[in-house]
Formats: structure tokens, C-alpha cells, sequence
């Protein structure tokens, strides 16, 4: 599959929309996570339409709520929309609570279209795959990022590959819980 016009659009409106956000506690630009989403996406099989939502996954939630999405609907179509609605988990301020979000995400796992559990997954890979290495470097203090701390935390990831495992076969599930695995295995050595 070659990328159009529209993929780059894509990637030039996810920049800026997220051109002042970095990822959390590392001070890497946030462009970094989207196109290494995008780029799993890609290599489990991702349509440009299914790629470009990848880029954009984060876009409703962190930068905008209804006003990005009425913009990422006239720009890139309802497909996209649908995929990027699917991949968030709040789109108001202030976000509801941490857990309830959490728990609201996983239970729709199950109900999720194949492209929206594609690109959730490539999303949750990127994630945990980012947190195993930071774990590695940085140790205990990582939790510190997240507001679930390392037990809501632990326990969000492995029941994404469970709710993930139960709605599909697809390999990028497998790749997801060997990550998830590691992290674990490896905390639960350093307790």
C-alpha cells in the first residue's frame, strides 16, 4: 500500500494540534507517540484510513473534545471519526474520574470494530512498550507518572489483554502481552 495526500495532511494536523504536548514525565514531543502508533498500525496491517486515525487517535481527548472532532469529520471523513471516537476515552472538561474512564474503556472493547481494536492495541503497544523502557532506566519512580499509580496502572494493561484477547485473534494481541508479561514479570522481581 503507498500512503496519499491525505496521510500526510494527516500527519501535519496531528503536529499541530499536538505541537505543545510532550509525553508524560519524558519531555518527548508527543508526535513521537503518534507516528510510533501509526507506524505499529502499519505493520499489523493498517489501511490509510485506519493509519491516519492512528495519527489522530488522541486528538478528540487531549486536544479539543467535539469542536476537533466536527474538524477531524470535515477534514478526514466519517471513517476516521469513527475510529478516532472508538479510541477515546473522555472528550470532556474535566475528564470524569481516572478508574471510571479506565473501566468504561475496557468494557467497550468488546463491542469495538475491527479497525478501532486495531489501532486501541497499536496504541496500548506503543504505551507499554514506553513504560517497559522506561521501567528499565528509571525503575519504581515511573509510576509516579500515571494516575494510577503502578497497581491501576499493572492492572489497566493486563486487563486491556484480556478485553483484547477476548474481542480478537489478531497478532498484535500476542505482541501486547508478551510486553505487558515483561513489565510485570519485572516489577514483581524488584518487589
Amino acid at each position: 500500500m503507498i500512503l496519499s495526500e491525505r496521510f500526510t495532511d494527516a500527519l501535519t494536523y496531528a503536529t499541530k494540534l499536538h505541537a505543545n504536548q510532550v509525553r508524560k514525565g519524558s519531555g518527548v514531543p508527543y508526535v513521537a507517540h503518534l507516528l510510533g502508533v501509526a507506524s505499529i498500525a502499519l505493520e499489523y496491517g493498517a489501511n490509510e484510513e485506519e493509519a491516519i486515525a492512528a495519527l489522530l487517535h488522541d486528538a478528540v481527548e487531549d486536544q479539543g473534545g467535539a469542536p476537533t472532532r466536527e474538524e477531524i469529520r470535515r477534514r478526514f471523513g466519517d471513517t476516521v471519526t469513527a475510529i478516532v471516537d472508538g479510541c477515546t476515552d473522555a472528550d470532556t472538561t474535566p475528564k470524569p474520574p481516572w478508574r471510571q474512564r479506565k473501566e468504561a474503556y475496557i468494557a467497550h472493547i468488546p463491542s469495538a470494530s475491527p479497525s478501532v481494536l486495531l489501532v486501541s492495541a497499536a496504541d496500548k503497544l506503543h504505551n507499554a512498550r514506553s513504560i517497559l523502557r522506561d521501567y528499565k532506566i528509571l525503575g519504581e519512580s515511573v509510576w509516579q507518572r500515571f494516575k494510577g499509580g503502578k497497581d491501576g496502572t499493572l492492572w489497566y494493561y493486563r486487563a486491556l489483554v484480556e478485553a483484547f484477547r477476548g474481542a480478537s485473534s489478531m497478532p498484535i494481541v500476542d505482541e501486547l502481552e508478551q510486553v505487558v508479561s515483561e513489565l510485570e514479570n519485572l516489577v514483581i522481581g524488584n518487589w
